[in-house]
């Protein structure tokens, strides 16, 4: 069996850009700083759309040999060949992902801030699971908070790696890093940024120097 992907380093999250060719652009520039995984995530987009971004997404992340996931639709991550789905709280079971895409796609869950919910995501075969949100975020401010006490004692209790998530940014992502995170998930510190290449990279560099 071929073995699945890592789930390690700076995550990116697609921002809401209709434009195909401009949203490949950012993503090129992101994807040339060094992300290590990208989820497409449009909650807006009609189902065309949608497989148009995919489709030219899956291409660039081949190119640069990233890690693609989609995100809330596991037929759309099966449609394109992604290398796995992620799922929320709304967006059926892994063992319905797991029926699309076979066994050696990548599964993930959004757990929020619910330890017994990540031990539940594991046990129906999730590969990795996602906490937050960490701090403030721009992109949900509503989100249910979760603490860098409860990130630690995840991971002193699960298996799999973890997704931190929730108004993530250079500085203070190394606070989540050492705490157990395997990876970070970005939306806003990096598609915002003046240089979005120049940010992707300043995130790899923390992985490296927090890891040392």
């Amino acid at each position: 069996m071929r073995a699945r992907p890592a789930i390690e380093g700076l995550y990116a999250i697609t921002p809401d850009v209709a434009d195909t060719a401009e949203l490949s652009r950012l993503v090129r520039l992101a994807l040339r700083g060094g992300a290590r995984i990208l989820q497409y995530r449009n909650k807006t987009a009609a189902a065309g759309l949608r497989l148009q971004h995919a489709q030219a997404l899956r291409g660039l992340t081949r190119e640069f040999g990233t890690t693609f996931i989609v995100n809330d639709d596991a037929q759309l991550a099966a449609q394109v060949d992604a290398d796995g789905a992620h799922l929320g709280g709304e967006d059926g079971s892994v063992a319905a992902a797991r029926a699309l895409l076979g066994n050696e796609k990548i599964v993930g869950v959004s757990c929020y801030n619910r330890a017994a919910l990540a031990h539940e995501a594991v046990r129906q075969g999730a590969d990795y699971v996602a906490f937050g949100a960490f701090f403030s975020s721009s992109v949900k401010p509503d989100a249910a908070q979760a603490t860098v006490q409860m990130l630690k004692a995840a991971r002193s209790e699960l298996n799999v790696p973890i997704v931190a998530i929730g108004g993530i940014t250079q500085r203070n992502g190394a606070a989540l890093i050492a705490a157990g995170a395997d990876a970070l998930a970005v939306i806003t510190a990096l598609w915002a940024a003046p240089d979005i290449e120049a940010s992707a990279q300043e995130f790899s560099t923390l992985f490296s120097r927090t890891k040392q």
